[in-house]
């Protein structure tokens, strides 16, 4: 096997070509290239050398490559690759230390000893012309003359990372481009991964910006096979150097609003407002950057005859012009006046930050607003929407709450099985299921070892061996399995709860659970058990477990898995539209308060045990009033998931998908499941590994079922039916389209709210 470092020196380029290899990632798969996306994104800030402003300990930093490790091994199992790619901008732009790239060195050697590194070059100063405008778009205010001034340092590499380092606020992207001297940047990463390690090619923007650009990434990592064509979207060009001049402006004034607190300027707020600067004219003239040119002219003649890929026009620089001068903003532009104009909007996002309603300021929108796959796909209701949410109170962010989804924190310790009380079934989790072979085994050892003690499973028109699975584990003691394929009335999941208030294991209960196989209690206190959680709550009757909605995460294939390993992105915690993002499920105990148990939760109180019922929301926080007689999700009031959350994992893999839109629903049987579900339900924009810290004892109670041959045996026969099922569903034209359709569909979080909100009123 072979690993591929693509370095990604210009970073718009570098979006292209991820979104290509995302789009042809099967493809790619089957021919044996594997692009390893959640690792290409982790991977620098697994291994940078970390300064006072991380936010991240060594400890932390240390834990993160661990996981990583793990999870390119995982891979690299499934997969079993002969190449894996790693892409990423920040890899060519941060990493300029020896101890960086030996952290790196030491991450991938134990998978394989053959690393070759790739970077994509232009002439100097074109390239440089490009990266100052993409600089001051997100937020540079440093003139351009700061390089000028050293291109006649002795050492350009050396230079400019002493002076990015002396350089105050480094919270911005504006550090001195270091890697422009690529005869260094080879030296650098040659010795670290041997000599011949580095292979440079030509930046060809039109092929990257064209059906041609599988092409282009053929050529990069030694691809074979043909990836076929792929729809483009062109490069966005590049601002006028008079806008980017108002832009560095305004950012100058944005940054002394914003020390030390005084002001918020949310992400997308930020770039909205050096949008509304916009200036026609030309683009910076690399020309005029000669100094630049003249500094690499005699490393590049030694550069093209190094690498084959490059021609001597590929680093050619652009005549020669006048020595740059910063242009004037046009119009009599005064940043000043900007500003007065924007302090509303700026005091406005201020308020609400304090407030806690703030949009995430680490997560811009581009500075156009939509991203060009959204305005692809959305229509003009969801566009409508979208330019109502960037800047509303509904806007999805993920600052809420104490909780790093970022941190792995140590694996919980095994938890011992509780002794029952004579006459007491425990907490018991009341579910149903159709076709869902793969997952229960995990489900059931995930629940058990956080301390469920039973479990009543209802099963209605299985064809994969659902039902099979369920009777060996009650031959075994482990759950009750219920017939219900005659059920009544509107749908088989509410007929089955309506008879499980008959069964002794419900009526005898402690608690009370009703969840589905996709859904997972991740208790984020404690050891992670339901004992830590009830110590935290113990006045709690009902418990609100909010979903957190967790995407495909660009698994497209079914693998034998666990579910709670593989899907690590989700949505974001604050998210009040649409209403499935904040939906709950309702944990209870059984006092007697409530006469229906139903799909999220108890209905029918008595009226007479109203004052002993207390619903607590995630956080452990008072919620009785807003709930104790309906509703099924949270507002902005109630939310929280500091103590407990419910991981949803509604798609699965996009095969997943493919099964269950064919299977159909269990409690409304009369819709059906197509993109519409998909759009509400693909979140993949945070990270939370919370619940990983699971799998140790969740692993231990895994194989101690599967022990058992009979068990083992159906397990592996349901895994090969939905197997067989996705290939057979991909054969399918309309099945097909549809698989096509969602994996085509790429929004930020604002943008998938825009368009389910749209959705919701179409329907």
């Amino acid at each position: 096997m072979r690993i591929w470092i693509h370095l990604g020196l210009d970073s718009l380029v570098t979006e292209r070509i991820q979104r290509v290899m995302s789009d042809k990632r099967d493809q790619m798969i089957a021919k044996g290239f594997l692009f390893s996306q959640t690792a290409s994104a982790t991977v620098c800030q697994a291994v940078k050398d970390l300064d006072q402003n991380e936010p991240m300990s060594p400890e932390q930093q240390c834990a993160l490559r661990d996981r990583l490790s793990a999870d390119l091994a995982r891979e690299i199992e499934i997969h079993k690759p002969k190449a894996l790619i790693l892409s990423d901008s920040r890899l060519g732009h941060t990493l300029c230390k020896g101890s960086e790239l030996e952290r790196l060195k030491s991450l991938l050697s134990p998978i394989c000893g053959d690393i070759r590194i790739v970077a994509q070059v232009d002439e100097q100063a074109s390239a440089f012309a490009r990266h100052y405008g993409q600089q001051v778009m997100t937020g540079r205010s440093t003139p351009l003359d700061r390089e000028l001034a050293l291109a006649d340092s002795g050492n350009w590499w050396q230079s400019c990372i002493d002076t990015t380092d002396q350089e105050a606020d480094t919270s911005v992207p504006s550090g001195a481009p270091f890697w422009l001297d690529y005869a260094a940047l080879v030296r650098f990463w040659e010795s670290s991964f041997g000599p011949e390690s580095v292979t440079l090619h030509p930046l060809n923007e039109d092929d990257l910006a064209s059906e041609t650009a599988p092409d282009a990434i053929r050529a990069l990592f030694d691809i074979a096979p043909t990836l076929g064509k792929t729809t483009a979207d062109a490069l966005p060009p590049q601002p006028s150097a008079a806008w980017v001049e108002r832009a560095r402006q305004m950012n100058a004034l944005f940054h002394q609003l914003t020390r030390n607190g005084q002001r918020n300027i949310p992400g997308d707020l930020w770039q909205s407002l050096l949008a509304e600067t916009k200036i026609g004219g030309e683009p910076i003239a690399p020309g005029a950057l000669s100094a630049i040119s003249d500094r690499f002219a005699a490393d590049n003649q030694a550069l093209v005859a190094a690498h084959p890929a490059l021609r001597a026009a590929d680093l050619r620089p652009e005549p020669a012009q006048d020595h740059w001068r910063e242009p004037g903003p046009g119009n009599g532009f005064r940043a000043t006046q900007y500003l007065l104009a924007f302090m509303y909007r700026i005091d406005k996002a201020t308020g609400e930050a304090r407030k806690g309603t703030a949009p995430h300021p680490s997560k811009p929108e581009n500075a156009t607003g939509l991203s060009p796959a959204a305005r692809a796909v959305l229509p003009p209701l969801a566009v409508q929407n979208f330019d109502k949410l960037r800047n509303s109170p509904y806007a999805p962010h993920n600052r809420l709450g104490a909780v790093n989804e970022e941190d792995l924190a140590a694996a919980y310790a095994p938890a011992p099985r509780r002794i029952l009380p004579n006459g007491s079934s425990g907490r018991v989790i009341v579910g149903c299921m159709k076709n869902e072979a793969p997952y229960i085994v995990e489900w059931i050892a995930y629940h058990r070892a956080i301390g469920v003690d039973n479990f009543l499973i209802y099963t209605n028109d299985c064809t994969d061996g659902t039902d099979k699975i369920l009777n060996r584990l009650q031959q075994l003691g482990i759950v009750q399995h219920r017939n219900n394929d005659k059920w009544r009335g509107k749908s088989p999941q509410q007929h089955a709860l309506n008879m499980s208030r008959k069964e002794a294991v419900i009526r005898d209960a402690e608690w009370l659970i009703h969840i589905d196989v996709d859904e997972f209690i991740n208790v984020r206190t404690g050891n992670g058990t339901l004992d830590d959680f009830f110590a935290a709550v113990p006045d709690a009757t009902n418990v609100a477990m909010t979903w957190r909605l967790f995407g495909h995460d660009g698994v497209t294939r079914l693998a034998d898995a666990f579910v709670i390993d593989q899907f690590e992105r989700c949505a974001p915690k604050y998210c009040p539209k649409p209403h499935t993002a904040w939906g709950f499920k309702t944990m209870f105990k059984n006092i007697g308060a409530y006469g229906k148990i139903s799909c999220h939760r108890p209905n029918k109180l008595d009226e007479d045990l109203r004052d002993q019922v207390r619903w607590v929301n995630g956080s452990g926080k008072d919620m009785t009033e807003e709930v104790a007689n309906n509703g099924w999700r949270n507002s902005r009031r109630s939310i929280g998931y500091d103590l407990l959350q419910l991981n949803h994992y509604a798609l699965r893999s996009a095969e997943s998908f493919l099964i269950k839109r064919q299977r159909g629903r269990a409690l409304h049987v009369d819709r059906s499941i197509g993109i519409n579900y998909w759009i509400r339900m693909d979140w993949s924009d945070f990270r939370d590994i919370t619940i990983k810290r699971n799998i140790p004892r969740v692993r231990a109670e895994y194989d101690r079922l599967m022990q058992d041959d009979t068990l083992r045996k159906w397990h592996e026969k349901g895994r090969d039916w939905h197997r067989a099922k996705a290939e057979e569903l991909h054969e399918n034209p309309e099945f097909r389209e549809l698989y096509e359709q969602a994996l085509a569909i790429k929004l930020s979080e604002t943008e998938r709210v825009a368009y389910a909100l749209a959705l919701d009123m179409e329907s």
